[in-house]
């Protein structure tokens, strides 16, 4: 994968992280962790095209991250999804399905962001709340490394793609990520 930034190994920098993800991250075995690595960016560029254009990273190399409020019987539950950045979640399809939700709608931001502790625009699947499940596309598991969010808009990560469909509740759902034409 090529960039223009420096790109550094994460658990030597988490002050580039925020703290739920620094955290998680410092829980993983050492073979794993060490295959993780941050870089610090402009905030204003977090945004995943953006950041694409100004760094010199393929989309195809990036991931984004979306949290789904899912409502069945009166109850909320929350989920991420984890898809290429070529494409988008089928939200209210697939993903309810597999949730067994009612409706599936994308999280509030300020529910998100209190619960996570994470920025908006920054939000990544390492370091969520236990027992929310993960949804990753197959295309996003397979990947050698690609770049996601680092819970702040300051910095990005690059992840292999297995240790993210092994992310504890994480589950490969097949057809997850719908191409964005």
């Amino acid at each position: 994968m090529n960039t223009t930034l420096e790109v550094c190994p994460a658990l030597s920098r988490t002050d580039l992280m925020a703290p739920a993800v620094a955290a998680a991250l410092g829980g993983w075995t050492e073979p794993a962790a060490a295959r993780v690595e941050v870089a610090g960016i402009d905030p204003a560029l977090s945004d995943t095209v953006e950041f694409c254009e100004a760094y010199g990273v393929a989309l195809e190399d990036s991931a984004n991250c979306v949290v789904v409020a899912a409502k069945r019987g009166g109850e909320t539950s929350y989920a991420a999804c984890v898809v290429p950045a070529t494409g988008r979640a089928d939200v209210n399809g697939l993903v309810r399905r597999h949730l067994e939700a009612r409706k599936v709608s994308f999280a509030p931001m300020d529910t998100v962001l209190s619960a996570t502790g994470m920025e908006y625009g920054g939000i990544t699947p390492v370091g969520l709340p236990a027992g929310w499940p993960i949804l990753v596309d197959p295309a996003v598991a397979a990947h050698p490394k690609l770049v996601v969010g680092s819970g702040i808009r300051g910095s990005k990560l690059w992840v292999p793609g297995p240790l993210l469909a092994g992310l504890p509740g994480a589950h490969v759902l097949p057809g997850l990520g719908v191409p964005v034409a």
